[in-house]
């Protein structure tokens, strides 16, 4: 669900409202909150078995061929841009454990790739909201895992657009292929998917 603003007006004083409302809104209503372009952007349904073990070995298996200092975050504290007006929390990122230092919301200018889960109840906020939000963070690399369809896409090489900016390149996967994120490659094997799905595109 989207809540749009008001105004189109994205200034900083509009932002600092949103941001104050899901302060709010996280401490009593269930469900993720995130600050988009368009408004405020609520998952209501809370993680899933299948959702959170995906992230578990997703994390795994990168750190395993990662180097030492680098690491793949799961949860707090949010990705923000203030300026841009955008607060995200991706299901996981990869940055360097300095970058990690400090107080505050992470900058999203010193992730290497943000890695998201498809929500069951609400993928288009995966597919198309972040898609267009995290080129414009300036994150180089946006990988997708979809357990509804077992697929899922690796989204790279950020460049302008009359729309502002987007990715250029996107490879596709299935589960069960190796994926290449950044520049390391693990296994899909093993991938849980969400039950009674039809098959099909996450797109």
């Amino acid at each position: 669900m989207t809540i749009a603003p008001d105004s189109a007006q994205q200034g900083s004083p509009h932002y600092r409202a949103m941001r104050e409302l899901v302060e709010q809104m996280d401490d009593r209503i269930s469900g993720k909150f995130e600050i988009t372009k368009q408004g405020i952007v609520h998952d209501m349904m809370s993680p899933s078995k299948p959702h959170e073990l995906t992230a578990l070995r997703l994390r795994r298996r990168l750190e395993s061929v990662m180097p030492e200092g680098r690491l793949a975050h799961t949860g707090a504290p949010d990705v923000e841009d203030i300026f841009e007006g955008v607060l995200r929390l991706p299901d996981i990122i990869l940055i360097d454990e300095a970058d990690m230092e400090g107080q505050g919301s992470f900058d999203p200018r010193t992730l290497i790739a943000a890695i998201e889960i498809v929500s069951r109840s609400n993928p288009e906020n995966d597919w198309v909201g972040k898609t267009r939000d995290y080129p414009l963070l300036g994150i180089p690399v946006y990988a997708i895992f979809d357990p509804r369809t077992g697929t899922g896409a690796v989204l790279s090489e950020i460049h302008p657009t009359p729309q502002g900016p987007r990715y250029a390149t996107r490879k596709d996967f299935v589960y069960g292929e190796d994926v290449t994120i950044g520049e390391w490659s693990i296994s899909t094997e093993g991938l849980p998917r969400y039950e009674n799905q039809v098959e099909g595109s996450g797109a």
